[in-house]
């Protein structure tokens, strides 16, 4: 089965969560509440894709070791 294009969807989403983590973390800067409310149904639902996507990637960073890529 050819995932390619769902894992490079992933490594995408959680880059962008990397960069909302990194903005929290130098600047006490929220970006997803800022754009979508504190904790708001719309946020929750960003972080918890963010969050899925990181634990599909840990499915493919085995693949990708298994594999030998």
């Amino acid at each position: 089965m050819n995932t390619k294009g769902l894992d490079y969807t992933a490594l995408a989403i959680v880059i962008i969560g990397a960069v909302n983590w990194g903005l929290i973390g130098f600047f006490r800067f929220d970006l997803v509440a800022f754009l979508f409310g504190d904790m708001s149904l719309l946020s929750r639902i960003v972080y918890a894709v963010v969050g899925v996507c990181g634990l599909y990637l840990l499915s493919a960073f085995g693949r990708v070791l298994s594999t030998g890529e």
